[in-house]
Parts: C-alpha cells; sequence; structure tokens
C-alpha cells in the first residue's frame, strides 16, 4: 500500500510539530516545496531537523539552503521511495519468518531495530527474498554473516559514492559560485544520468569477484583434501600476512598529513596490484594491510619481492618508508568476509617485530616452503611477542642470489 506524503507523515518523519514544518516552509528553508510534498522536500525538512537539532539557528541553515550545501534531497526523488507500512507481525505473518529472525536479520545489517514499527513494501519484498533463501537450503548462520558483510560493503560503497560526489562535484561548484538553485539542478541531471549504471557496474564486479573466489575456493578445497589437513567448522587454514610502512608517524610530520595519506594509497594499491591470485587485502587500518592467501610460499615469495622492488624504487626518487611484512600460517576462524584468532594475532605481532624492508616468518611458513627453489630462511631465533607465553621462532626471508 502505497503512503501519500502529507504534511502529518513529514513532520512525523523528521520528529517534530507540523507546526514547525510549516514555519520552516514560510521562513524559505524548504525551497522543494511547492504547494504538495514530494520525497526531496520531505528529506529537506530531516535535514533541518538534524541541524535544529545540532545548534544551528535558522539563519545559518537558510544560508545553506541558499548557498547550494543542502541540495541532496533530490537523491529521494530518483531512488525508490519507501513505500507501504506494515507491521511486524504483519511481514512475519506474509514472510513465515519469525519476528525474533527479522530483528536478528536488521540487527545482522546494522539497522535499528527501532524501524521496524513500520516496515515498507520494500522491507517485504526484502524479506520474502530471505525466506526463500533460508527455504532453499542455506544455513541461518550464514545467512546472517551474509547479511553482515553486504550491509558493511554496500555501507562502504554508498558512503563513497556520497563523498566523492561531493569532493568532485558540489564543492566545485560551490566554489564557483553556482546559485543555490543551479546547484541542485546541475547535481540532479548528472545523478538522473549516473545512477542506472549503478547496479550493473555492481553485478559485474560481483559476477568476476565470484568466479574468481570460487576457483580459489575450489583450489584450495583439493589442496587441503592433498595435505591431509581439516579444520573445524568455521576454521580456515590460510597464510595470513600483515604489512606496513616503517617510520609512517614521523613521515606525517615531515611531509603533513596529505601527503602523508596520498603515500599509504600509493602502498596499498600497489600492494593489491601485485598480490598472487589467490591473496587478498582483507582490510586496512591507517598504513598497515592485512592480507589473506591459500599458499604460504606464494605469498612470500610475492613478500621478497615487493620489499626487495620498493627499496629500489625508493632508491631512484624521494624516497617512502619502506615496508616491513610478517607472514604466519595457520588456522583462522572465519566470521563476516574476515579471519579471527590466535594464529591472526601472532601474524600482526611478528610484523611489529620487522625492520624497514624485512619480511619476518614463522616456522610454519618455513616449513611450508621448505625446498622451494629461490627463497632461502635465515633464523633471528626465538623471540617474544606481545600477548604470547611461548617464544615465536621467527625467520627473515629473502631469495638467493644470482
Amino acid at each position: 500500500m502505497s503512503i501519500e506524503l502529507t504534511l502529518a507523515h513529514v513532520a512525523q518523519r523528521a520528529g517534530v510539530s507540523a507546526g514547525t514544518v510549516r514555519r520552516w516552509v514560510r521562513d524559505g528553508l524548504v525551497p522543494q516545496y511547492e504547494g504538495a510534498w514530494t520525497p526531496a522536500a520531505a528529506s529537506h525538512v530531516r535535514i533541518v531537523a538534524s541541524l535544529r537539532e545540532r545548534g544551528y539557528t535558522i539563519e545559518k541553515i537558510r544560508e545553506a539552503t541558499h548557498s547550494g550545501r543542502l541540495v541532496f534531497g533530490y537523491v529521494d526523488e530518483l531512488l525508490a521511495s519507501e513505500q507501504g507500512s506494515h507491521s511486524l507481525a504483519d511481514v512475519s505473518a506474509i514472510t513465515g519468518l519469525s519476528t525474533d529472525l527479522v530483528q536478528r536479520l536488521y540487527a545482522a545489517m546494522g539497522t535499528s531495530t527501532l524501524s521496524l514499527d513500520a516496515l515498507s513494501d520494500q522491507d517485504l519484498q526484502m524479506l520474502k527474498y530471505v525466506a526463500e533463501i533460508l527455504a532453499a537450503g542455506l544455513p541461518l548462520p550464514a545467512l546472517l554473516q551474509l547479511a553482515r558483510v553486504y550491509a558493511q560493503a554496500i555501507a562502504q560503497i554508498a558512503d563513497a559514492e556520497v563523498r566523492l560526489f561531493h569532493l568532485y562535484v558540489h564543492e566545485p561548484l560551490m566554489r564557483a559560485g553556482v546559485p543555490g538553485v543551479e546547484v541542485a539542478e546541475e547535481m540532479e541531471a548528472l545523478t538522473r544520468e549516473l545512477l542506472p549504471f549503478i547496479v550493473p557496474l555492481m553485478n559485474y564486479f560481483h559476477a568476476r569477484m565470484l568466479t574468481h573466489f570460487v576457483e580459489q575456493d575450489v583450489i584450495g578445497h583439493v589442496e587441503g583434501d592433498l595435505d591431509g589437513a581439516v579444520q573445524g567448522q568455521g576454521r580456515m587454514r590460510v597464510a595470513i600476512a600483515f604489512a606496513d610502512m616503517a617510520g609512517y608517524t614521523r613521515l606525517t610530520e615531515e611531509r603533513g598529513d596529505e601527503e602523508a595519506v596520498a603515500t599509504v594509497e600509493r602502498f596499498v594499491e600497489t600492494v593489491s596490484r601485485t598480490l598472487p591470485a589467490d591473496a587478498r587485502v582483507i582490510k586496512t587500518l591507517g598504513d598497515e594491510v592485512m592480507i589473506v592467501a591459500a599458499d604460504p610460499v606464494a605469498l612470500t615469495d610475492w613478500a621478497v619481492r615487493f620489499a626487495r622492488r620498493t627499496a629500489r624504487r625508493s632508491e631512484a626518487r624521494r624516497p617512502d618508508p619502506p615496508p616491513r611484512i610478517g607472514i604466519h600460517h595457520g588456522d583462522a576462524l572465519y566470521r563476516d568476509g574476515d579471519y579471527y584468532g590466535r594464529e591472526v594475532n601472532q601474524a600482526a605481532r611478528v610484523v611489529a617485530r620487522a625492520g624497514g624492508g624485512e619480511v619476518l616468518v614463522t616456522r610454519a611458513v618455513v616449513d611450508a616452503a621448505g625446498g622451494v627453489d629461490g627463497l632461502v630462511f635465515e633464523r633471528i631465533g626465538e623471540v617474544g611477542l606481545k600477548g604470547f607465553s611461548q617464544p615465536t621462532e621467527l625467520f627473515q626471508a629473502g631469495r638467493k642470489r644470482g
């Protein structure tokens, strides 16, 4: 059932009274309102309400409106509107999903359960899909993890879309002195042209990545069977590497934040572009990158080559901080697209003991790479790592000369 936008609905969604909304319209704070409530006008009211709640004056909001700083309400006109109003009990009866399961699903997606009092038609359709997925046989724990991963990934994509659009389209228009109304018109026109391509692009990337990871998973299963390795449910035997830049803190002081961030971006991009086919960057934290791969030998070989190649480039121009890399091999707990456990923590501690340009590995990596032509390992000794009661045997990895 579609809901026609009325003053009462707009005020309720913004969390203010109808009288307040009328006053904002009279004061020129809602330029999208032209006698009828549209999604864009309703969105603008919510933005005004949020700014008022944060203490901004009416004059400041009016100034921001006329300068074009609050023009994003038009996006609601271009996206599927949130129509329909269904109670949690009604949705449960229609889909066959328990109310508890629906609440767990929305919690996994990071959506406040307070919004479940009035679910839209879009919510209902999504939950019908969930019911079909469960009926097809996907276990509930896997579905909840997928929901978390999807929500986190899409949130990052949407955040990047908005911020990059703001930095490269919105801000330049305002700096050029374009009037607020024209800013809104130009941004609406551009967004209207771009939106139809977003879903096909995402489908393309998803299909490409899905094909790649299915292939790597099949190879990993075969290798695991050949090695006779058996992991518990949710655990995977992987090579784990952490890489960062030695002296990054000093770099920020010497070159400033912007150049330091640009250096990190080059570092992460180069890491991602040069990794072996079975390896991928799991996450980044500041200048540190976490990498997971199926093959510890290929990952170690990459790390040695990467460190050497980066050192040569640094000698040829203004030097960036050299990388330092730590690698371990063991069983990790896989949850929500990430890896956890003692073995992951150990890899993180190993890199902390490495110097600039060094690749340090544990005994597990050396054993896996035993006899591989080209790689050499120089024993450092047993080293105490923070958080581990027993010392860890460490080696510096390199390649044979000649």
